[in-house]
């Protein structure tokens, strides 16, 4: 067992729960990469096989919550792209704009 590979993937998996209400809340892709969410799973996927294959331990259920919780973020990006699409259809913008405005500067003179 290395603790080390624990707490990396104990605080990869703290961050993973405050990702989702992100996702959850915004209800929107803008911001989300699903091929960087991609790469973390197949990353996961291969500690997991390291895990089964040659070094069975505890560590392999973190490799597995983690795993879900990234599935459940790339769930929440297909639900936010969907939303993203049905706003652009009915022309409601609201979410999807980014704001261009320039702060008023003061006069020269």
């Amino acid at each position: 067992m290395s603790i080390f590979e624990a707490m990396m993937l104990l605080c990869f998996g703290a961050a993973w729960p405050l990702n989702i209400y992100k996702s959850w809340t915004a209800r929107t892709a803008k911001g989300k990469s699903l091929p960087f969410l991609l790469v973390i799973e197949v990353g996961y996927i291969c500690g997991m096989i390291n895990k089964i294959l040659y070094h069975y331990d505890f560590v392999l259920y973190l490799y597995l919550l983690n795993f879900f919780m990234v599935g459940i973020d790339c769930t929440l990006y297909f639900r936010n792209r969907h939303l993203d699409r049905l706003r652009v259809e009915s022309g409601d913008l609201s979410v999807s704009v980014e704001i261009t405005e320039t702060p008023d500067l003061p006069a020269e003179g």
